[in-house]
């Protein structure tokens, strides 16, 4: 499992990419003329209640992750308050106006000259609370808002029941940028297990998909990989999950485990359950050559069963 940098490629190769198809009836992926191969880092953080002293980390290790040559580093769900809906509203920022999370993230983003994928926090907007993802650019421009379109509500008798519902409200939007290696889709935790996502992702020409998350001691051992892993075959793509560290004296116990998966359903790097930071090469090569021995995406039976692509746009 990569945990260390892995040799940087050579920046002067330029060739084809992936980009979202236009006015197409089967909206799979298309080829361009970009970078065939980027970085990816995860950062594995642990929880804080202590809202600066979480940016400041968080903001070093995305320094860190640059500097190491990442060109898309990602941070864990709820990086900069504790994880727990007795949190949510005390912990909360807007986004409009902009507040210290927002300005932390565009900031450390603009400076290290990396795409930021800033996992996630508690949002309050017209006076309703959300799980909020913020991606900006290099230049610390804001690409994309993902607020959390699945809340985690479950109940598992003797092991756990949680319900963000109970202060969170749903997003409402789908969730994908363009960058100049390809086009990202973003989801958080929960929504990995909601298959349309991803689908409807691929078939808007996305090479990835990344999901900030916090999964606990009991679904992450039953299935976090086995999500991460089925999200990339099924799509022939690359799926990444960013987990919070794992602090038993927390009130929430993460999973830790952060995740990259290439196009095959293979796991390419994987950290523990402690603070680190996990990095990955990703292959644009790599998705075109699976999709073309196994061409899943141009076999589709759309006479037989719906295409969940054309029922949403984004």
């Amino acid at each position: 499992m990569q945990t260390t940098p892995p040799q940087t490629p050579p920046q002067n190769r330029k060739d084809t990419e992936l980009t979202p198809p236009q006015n197409r009836k089967n909206t799979e992926l298309r080829v361009d003329t970009m970078q065939r191969r980027f970085m990816l880092a995860l950062v594995q953080l642990p929880p804080s209640a202590d809202k600066a002293a979480a940016l400041d980390r968080a903001c070093q290790r995305v320094r860190e992750a640059a500097q190491h040559g990442a060109r898309l580093v990602v941070l864990p769900e709820c990086f900069n308050s504790p994880y727990g809906t007795q949190f949510f509203e005390t912990y909360a920022e807007t986004v409009t106006p902009p507040q210290r999370t927002f300005i932390a993230l565009s900031r450390v983003a603009r400076e290290s000259k990396v795409y930021l994928i800033g996992g996630s926090f508690p949002e309050r907007k017209s006076g309703k609370f959300y799980n909020t993802c913020l991606s900006f650019s290099p230049t610390g421009e804001l690409l994309a808002i993902h607020r959390k379109l699945h809340l985690f509500d479950i109940n598992v008798p003797g092991e756990i029941s949680f319900c963000e519902s109970k202060v969170l409200s749903p997003g409402d939007k789908l969730t994908e940028f363009n960058t100049e290696f390809g086009r990202i889709g973003v989801g958080i935790c929960y929504d990995v297990r909601f298959p349309e996502m991803a689908q409807i992702a691929a078939r808007h020409g996305c090479c990835a998909m990344i999901y900030p998350g916090a999964f606990n001691l009991t679904t992450g051992p039953l299935h976090w990989d086995l999500l991460a892993r089925a999200r990339a075959l099924d799509n022939q793509m690359y799926v990444a999950m960013c987990s919070p560290a794992r602090d038993m004296t927390a009130s929430y116990h993460a999973y830790g485990h952060s995740i990259v998966v290439d196009p095959n359903g293979v796991v390419i790097a994987q950290a523990g359950q402690d603070e680190e930071i996990v990095y990955a090469h990703l292959d644009i090569d790599k998705i075109r050559e699976i999709r073309t021995a196994i061409p899943v995406t141009t076999q589709r039976r759309f006479d037989v069963y719906p295409d969940v692509a054309r029922l949403n746009s984004i």
